[in-house]
């Protein structure tokens, strides 16, 4: 039976014993931490941990990043951070290394989740070295968890964000239905900007995104959305790099934009992004040309996820439309509830009962929340 985390309880866990948010970054495969002037944190435990990121340059594992770092100098802990740079031989490498250098440890943003190999190597060298694990974020098959008991994973539901996103479309677009066709076709042409292949959460914001808001659309009597190039398959533009980059979406727009647009009478009227990164690319690239510009009378509305500032900030402006806020503080306070019952001699996921608990796996669930939208 799955247990709710309640966001009062993450909220008054990061203000007390388990408070953050901050951090600089570090090179790839170096760090700093308490006890070495990262955040001036007095050390008060004898816990090394080692902290490895998936890519230091990905905007949402930033503010995780920075939440992170001061939830560890918290708890007094020696810590210190590790860049994969988007590649798991470099960020397999680094964990062997700190395992042999001692730490007692992982705190692990895996690289590569669309099967679960990496996640599993991860473990499994965890295992045999008698140390516990924590992943975050980039979620993988139950399978690795069980196969060790002294592992856990801390991340989102990977369909929540694509629901939310895909109903806040539909509803956004019922109340401004006629501002947003521009083209006065009835149909609404959209464009799909998505993160990795094989990632649950690209996969779920991917199809979700769409198929809730065709769901909303439709039982309104609209028709479903329609994506702007008829001769894409698969529906959606993928970061051919899994950065889920800004500059992808940038440059994806750009070209868009040279064939499709109001001058030829088929100008994409709505931009979903997997991440926020994305959709403020894809913005810039709509500045370009006049669009979504503080103030100005031509919108494009755009949706993305994880409600960056700078994203909110956009919102605010009437820049950018909805995201779907995951809460990179949330995430990591409960990261340093676990690693708190590593220094308390505790079990890893002792003390979880106000979390959201998978029933087949210790994986806890950190609640996504909307932002913006219906105007």
């Amino acid at each position: 039976m799955k247990k709710y985390l309640a966001l009062a309880l993450a909220a008054t866990m990061s203000v007390g014993l388990l408070a953050g948010c901050g951090g600089t970054p570090a090179a790839s495969g170096s760090g700093s931490g308490s006890g070495s002037g990262s955040g001036g944190g007095a050390q008060t435990s004898d816990l090394k941990v080692g902290v490895f990121y998936y890519n230091f340059a990905d905007a949402y594992i930033s503010t995780v990043r920075a939440a992170m770092d001061k939830e560890l100098d918290a708890l007094g802990v020696q810590y210190q951070n590790f860049d994969a740079q988007t590649n798991q031989a470099t960020q397999t490498d680094s964990i062997n290394t700190a395992i042999t250098d001692g730490y007692d440890l992982l705190i692990v943003n895996v690289v590569e989740n669309a099967s679960p190999e990496a996640a599993q190597g991860v473990v499994d060298v965890a295992k045999n070295a008698g140390i516990p694990v924590i992943f975050f974020n980039r979620d993988f098959d139950a399978s690795v968890l069980q196969s060790y008991e002294n592992s856990a994973f801390v991340g989102t539901d990977p369909a929540e964000a694509g629901h939310m996103q895909g109903q806040a479309i539909g509803e956004y677009l019922l109340a401004n239905y006629d501002a947003v066709d521009l083209n006065g076709d009835g149909e609404i042409s959209y464009v799909m900007f998505k993160g990795q292949e094989g990632n649950p959460e690209a996969e779920y914001r991917t199809q979700f995104g769409v198929e809730d808001a065709d769901a909303v659309l439709t039982a309104a009597g609209k028709p479903a959305l329609k994506f702007y190039d008829a001769n894409n398959a698969d529906k959606y533009l993928v970061d051919q790099t899994g950065a889920w980059s800004a500059q992808a979406a940038t440059d994806y727009m750009n070209t868009i934009l040279g064939q499709y647009n109001e001058g030829n009478g088929n100008m994409i009227e709505l931009v979903i992004a997997n991440n926020d990164n994305m959709a403020e690319g894809a913005i810039a690239a709509l500045q370009t040309v006049g669009y979504n510009m503080e103030g100005g009378s031509k919108t494009i509305p755009v949706f993305g996820v994880d409600a960056l500032a700078s994203a909110v900030e956009k919102i605010e402006a009437g820049i950018m439309t909805g995201t779907v806020k995951q809460d990179g503080e949330a995430m990591a306070a409960t990261i340093a509830a676990l690693v708190k019952n590593v220094i308390d001699g505790e079990e890893l996921m002792a003390n979880t009962d106000g979390y959201n608990v998978d029933s087949d796996s210790a994986k806890i669930r950190v609640p996504y929340s909307m932002v913006g939208g219906v105007a």
